[in-house]
């Protein structure tokens, strides 16, 4: 993960923001889960800042979208518990594969936060989008 294509994803994120009416935070994290690139739009939600690099880092973490997180962490849920103080378990958070796919390993993460759940992924899709394209 390198700081231009980090900056053309949170572009990529921005952007269909845009489109679907959405104010949003957007974190780009490497295989780490370290901060490489970060944007938050003007009149996006003051969570954003908080949110998105968690989701971008639970990502990495758990190696699966935090979508799926969701619904295993509530209470009952197999990983029932598991949201802490740095991991973020609400949907908008990618994992990013290497080129080997699921199979291989997470190269970084991607995280969005401001819009509706469903918006907060679509944003995050089309991030991710930047990355498997690059």
């Amino acid at each position: 993960m390198d700081l231009e294509l980090a900056l053309r994803m949170c572009e990529a994120a921005v952007k269909q923001a845009g489109r679907e009416g959405a104010k949003i935070a957007v974190a780009v994290v490497d295989d780490g889960g370290h901060l490489v690139a970060f944007q938050r739009m003007d009149g996006a939600a003051i969570a954003g800042p908080v949110l998105a690099p968690g989701k971008a880092y639970t990502s990495v973490a758990n190696r699966v979208p935090t979508a799926v997180l969701a619904d295993l962490t509530k209470p009952g849920g197999e990983l029932a518990g598991l949201p802490g103080d740095r991991f973020v378990c609400l949907g908008g958070g990618l994992p990013l594969w290497s080129d080997q796919g699921e199979n291989g390993r997470v190269a970084g993460g991607v995280g969005v936060s401001g819009g509706t759940v469903a918006q907060d992924v679509s944003c995050a899709e089309a991030a991710a989008l930047v990355w498997r394209t690059r």
